[in-house]
């Protein structure tokens, strides 16, 4: 079932977190000499439910479609959604090559849209690139999506896998130099880059 963020059951269409309330054979029972974790980590937001830490999203049909782990959700103004479906809608501008998007502290939404983007080579990222990315945002998902902030990206900090460090997103969407541990990354001087380009 899916459970929107004060723990409200969302009946037909809607975006929550993917939830059980009933155990199924298989389901882990404990973590290993940390049991007090595994409650806290499976049990604790919404009383009562066991939560998987994905979003979904249930569709007209009824079908529902995980959208990404808790942790790459957004909620801003109170709407729920993931960082892939946004990603998604910026790569569709043909521009684009490639989007990464993480939430930055608002102080009347919540949390903000802050979008990284690469360009296909030859593109100019200006002006009139981030108001057609943000009206694409805004027409796809809602006015509420539409990002706060665009910056340029020459490459995303990724580990060696090509899974996109988003702690080290946040960190530069924040001005937040501390970055931590980056030796997992398969390119490390592409850091340097982000700062220089924050808007």
């Amino acid at each position: 079932m899916l459970l929107d963020e004060n723990g409200v059951v969302i009946e037909g269409e809607g975006e929550g977190y993917l939830v059980f309330s009933k155990p199924w054979p298989g389901i882990m029972r404990t973590l290993f000499a940390d049991h007090s974790r595994y409650e806290s980590v499976y049990f604790s937001k919404f009383k009562g439910y066991y939560c998987t830490g994905d979003g979904a999203r249930r569709d007209e049909d009824g079908f529902l479609w995980v959208t990404g782990r808790i942790d790459d959700m957004l909620n801003v103004s109170g709407h729920l959604m993931s960082t892939a479906e946004v990603e998604g809608v910026l790569t569709e501008e043909p521009r684009v090559s490639e989007a990464a998007v993480v939430s930055k502290p608002h102080p009347v939404k919540g949390e903000s849209l802050y979008c990284f983007v690469i360009l296909v080579e030859g593109a100019k990222f200006d002006a009139d690139l981030v108001a057609a990315l943000k009206k694409l945002v805004r027409n796809r998902i809602g006015a509420f999506a539409a990002p706060d902030v665009i910056q340029y990206a020459p490459g995303l900090p990724k580990t060696r896998s090509g899974k996109i460090m988003r702690r080290i997103l946040r960190k530069i969407a924040l001005g937040d130099e501390n970055i931590g541990d980056t030796s997992t990354l398969a390119d490390p001087s592409v850091i340097v880059e982000l700062f220089k380009n924050r808007p």
